[in-house]
């Protein structure tokens, strides 16, 4: 169980100035603070395995449609799956910052949706803010959950909600337009109230530029070393997912040999009679195995009388 204190927007605050600064600030047991390490997760016991690992954050995110549902986007996800998701996630890790992900129509339609969907995240699932991908269109609608209480980490670049309208997954802000317009989208959200910005596949030189102009934390996805902390999806440092995770993401095991060697053995002792083992069997006592055989018999014996009769 974990005896860390729990991580609030203000860790988080701290993590950024001591990785500009170089003080020692900070509350991970252990060690100085530092910069923000965050993972995708879906369930209960992987949570309790990255508490147990000092994982500063968690995310929630829509991405659960396709690692773990087998959807070629993030479109299909619903609130009511989040939410119960970022429930059991929370209950698995509770000292992390945990961000729930809004999922597509959950916030873009109007600003009371957006507030009470947010909600939702907050009060039945234990999230300390939640996510939505923003541009400069949406600014009253950080604004609105802002004032609603509700912390907003504001998602800029690459918004996988937004994939059908840009033609997939492309990085942005390589143009020096495009990047101008990233670097003023994420001074309108802080102005706006967010508490906190994601960048996804932005140069690393316009990462760079802006988690040096804002107070905010700075996390990056796909964007380069220049961010306060990091965020991938945990399925692809694993090797654990199908397709082809993004070249710059590190792969620390290759889980799909291992889950794959495991069940291939499991079925070998299946198939081979040596799994369940008789030793490890529930077993009877043998007083009461004895009575089971005897009424056994008397049952038998009755039968026949039947039959002759």
């Amino acid at each position: 169980m974990s005896t860390r204190s729990r991580i609030t927007i203000r860790t988080l605050q701290a993590r950024k100035a001591q990785a500009s600064t170089g003080s020692e600030v900070g509350d991970r047991k252990g060690d100085a603070g530092g910069k923000i390490a965050m993972l995708t997760c879906y369930d209960y016991s992987t949570a309790k395995i990255m508490e147990e690992a000092g994982i500063d954050s968690l995310l929630v995110g829509d991405t659960y449609g396709e690692v773990c549902l087998g959807y070629d986007s993030t479109l299909p996800m619903t609130l009511d799956h989040l939410v119960t998701v970022a429930a059991g996630v929370r209950r698995g890790a509770p000292s992390v910052f945990l961000v729930g992900d809004m999922p597509f129509l959950s916030y873009q339609v109007n600003t009371d949706e957006a507030i009470r969907n947010g909600g939702r995240f907050m009060a039945e699932a234990g999230c300390d803010c939640v996510k939505i991908e923003v541009d400069r269109r949406l600014v009253r609608t950080v604004e609105a959950m802002t004032a609603a209480s509700i912390p907003v980490m504001a998602h800029l670049g690459l918004r996988p909600q937004s994939i059908r309208q840009v033609g997939g997954y492309v990085a942005q802000g390589k143009a020096s337009e495009d990047a101008l317009r990233i670097i003023e989208d994420a001074k309108m959200m802080e102005d706006a109230g967010a508490v906190a910005l994601l960048l996804e596949a932005v140069p690393m030189e316009v990462a760079g530029l802006i988690t040096e102009s804002t107070h905010l934390p700075v996390i990056g996805c796909v964007s380069g070393p220049l961010c306060d902390g990091q965020v991938v999806v945990m399925h692809d440092i694993l090797g654990y997912s199908a397709g082809h995770p993004p070249r710059s993401v590190r792969q620390y095991v290759q889980l799909h040999d291992v889950l794959a060697g495991a069940f291939r053995s499991y079925m070998k002792d299946v198939v081979e009679g040596s799994f369940p083992d008789f030793d490890r069997s529930i077993k009877m006592d043998s007083r009461e195995l004895a009575q089971l055989h005897r009424a056994l018999d008397a049952e038998r014996g009755c039968g026949e009388d039947r039959r002759g009769k």
